[in-house]
């Protein structure tokens, strides 16, 4: 794989296919933070022991394959020019902080993308591996299965006390991550999210945005993960947060019954407004864009608006992000151009569709 290729698709090859749960559950994804036993973590480690470990990836790993997951890509991320990078971001593909990141940083990415394991970021290894819809135990099992692979050339740093351990003391244990990524466009019109964001906080997890820490849930998308790796195992941490992603998905799904009954036509209203806007607009601007599209993708799903698939919605929230924009024009572009080509290309793309 080449890096145009990862550029030139805003939909990840694994994004097509359907999972369980998917017209509220957009993603599974388990992340595990890993360090190299003999070396300083990447906060405290010298130029040149950064050099070392990602030349032995590169080495070790590149176009390697596991499984599934084939021909794995080396992207060095000082190669890739800012615009390179916020694409990488926008897919998921690399996390904001390696995006910022100059020194001896590096992805590398599975053919069909679901897998990216990101080089000296906070820690020596970030492996997350991705699942459509609501399959964070079959994440869990596959990226287990990742790690022992990697592990067989790599000794981790490991205590038997505190386990695996991490460059930031919150992911010393288990050093795992697990989120879902879901659509709450009712239980946010009703402002029910604004109670349960709290109890969800209680019970030990943390709802962001899109983009995780520090970014806000626009188009009604919530990343909802774990904050406690110490004290539970990998599976326990699973379930607790399968748990609440069940409650969510049936508190989700009354809602929009509710909405359905008991305001049909305002509904409607607002769904073919936002479909008019999506179509007709000759100049959107990102938030404007993601709110729109967060209600024909509720129309998709009430089967209100027909003939549209629900993938497109997946392309196009990624399509219209700054990146792209100006991945597809080839050029810097100022606010307004990216306002007037976001307002372009989702009117080809639906046209397309109909």
């Amino acid at each position: 794989m080449t890096l145009q290729q990862f550029m030139n698709e805003a939909i990840s090859p694994w994004m097509r296919e359907e999972g369980p749960d998917s017209d509220i559950v957009l993603s599974s994804r388990i992340r595990l933070a890993r360090n190299f036993a003999q070396y300083a973590f990447p906060i405290l480690a010298t130029e040149k022991d950064l050099q070392y470990i990602n030349g032995f990836i590169r080495a070790e790993y590149e176009n390697q394959s596991f499984q599934d997951y084939s021909d794995f890509a080396f992207v060095p991320i000082k190669d890739l020019t800012p615009v390179e990078r916020r694409v990488l971001v926008e897919k998921h593909l690399i996390s904001p902080h390696l995006a910022e990141t100059n020194h001896a940083s590096a992805v590398l990415i599975s053919k069909n993308e679901q897998v990216s394991i990101m080089v000296n970021e906070e820690d020596h290894l970030r492996i997350q591996l991705y699942y459509p819809g609501s399959q964070l135990n079959k994440a869990l099992k596959k990226v287990f299965e990742l790690d022992d692979w990697l592990e067989g050339k790599i000794d981790y740093a490991f205590d038997e006390q505190r386990g695996y351990l991490t460059g930031c003391p919150t992911n010393v244990g288990t050093g795992m991550r697990a989120s879902v990524m879901m659509h709450l466009p009712a239980l946010s019109w009703t402002q029910q999210m604004s109670r349960l964001i709290p109890a969800i906080n209680q019970l030990g997890l943390v709802v962001r945005g899109i983009y995780g820490e520090g970014s806000q849930a626009t188009g009604n998308i919530f990343q909802i993960s774990n904050q406690i790796t110490l004290g539970k195992s990998e599976e326990d941490i699973v379930e607790d947060l399968q748990s609440v992603v069940r409650e969510l998905i049936e508190h989700e799904r009354n809602a929009r019954n509710d909405i359905m009954e008991q305001s049909p036509i305002r509904l409607e209203d607002r769904i073919y407004r936002s479909y008019g806007v999506l179509t007709c607009s000759r100049i959107i601007e990102s938030k404007e864009a993601a709110k729109c599209l967060s209600d024909v993708r509720l129309g998709i799903d009430s089967g209100i608006i027909e003939n549209v698939s629900r993938n497109i919605l997946n392309e196009l929230m990624v399509l219209t992000q700054p990146g792209f924009l100006q991945q597809y024009a080839k050029k810097t572009l100022t606010p307004n151009e990216r306002d007037v080509l976001r307002a372009s290309l989702i009117r080809e793309r639906m046209q397309l569709e109909n």
